[in-house]
């Protein structure tokens, strides 16, 4: 798992999804898209995923069919990387989005770190 995420229940899914909780030792960089407490993605039981990316990995995610954007995108302010992640149908898939979680937890918390590293 990434450094200070925590699996909880989720506060603003669905029953039975699982919320990624950063901990409070964590600086924020962009609190603006948390939806709820420190909940920066969570997971349905169908394997498919909320997060929020950057606007540019969130544009890349959806051009190449890994994402849609969340209707909540055009929401809020700093929202308009909101989206929907599909369930991975394969361990190649997991790998990809596996990754875009990593790029979701880097824009959050501004930090830099590589999917790689966590496999």
């Amino acid at each position: 798992m990434l450094p200070g995420v925590e699996i909880r229940p989720t506060v603003v899914s669905l029953p039975g999804a699982k919320g990624f909780w950063l901990n409070q030792n964590l600086q924020l960089a962009h609190p603006e898209v948390i939806v709820g407490g420190r909940e920066f993605a969570h997971v349905h039981p169908d394997g498919s995923l909320h997060a929020s990316l950057s606007p540019e990995r969130s544009r890349e995610a959806v051009s190449t069919g890994w994402a849609v954007r969340h209707p909540w995108a055009d929401q809020r302010q700093g929202w308009d990387g909101f989206v929907m992640l599909y369930t991975p149908k394969s361990m190649e898939e997991l790998g990809t989005v596996f990754q875009l979680v990593v790029d979701s937890y880097n824009f959050v918390t501004g930090q830099n770190l590589q999917a790689s590293d966590y496999r």
